[in-house]
């Protein structure tokens, strides 16, 4: 009988995983994400609610609000710190 082995990180495959799955259901991160989808962005004066037609377009609002209310509630406020955690944390990703 041998150990229980993890899945081999070189593995491709078939499927990518949902980060969804990762997540639990009760995780603030969910709330998070249907207190903002619920919000209307254009109405509390969000500059850039809706995007313009020409130039490159910029980061969706709802997705750094996103952010800013993870990282006020993580009592995570650098921007610095933010773009880490956006990186290595499954909830911010």
């Amino acid at each position: 009988m041998s150990h229980i082995r993890g899945a081999d990180r070189s593995e491709v495959l078939l499927l990518a995983p949902a980060l969804d799955d990762y997540i639990a259901q009760d995780n603030p991160a969910r709330f998070i994400e249907a207190f903002v989808v619920g919000l209307d962005l254009a109405g509390p004066g969000f500059a850039r609610a809706t995007p313009a037609a020409t130039g490159r377009p910029g980061y969706d609002p709802a997705d750094l609000l996103k952010l800013y209310v993870y990282g006020y509630q993580n009592r995570v406020r650098s921007s610095r710190l933010l773009e880490r955690e956006a990186t290595r944390d499954v909830e911010v990703m």
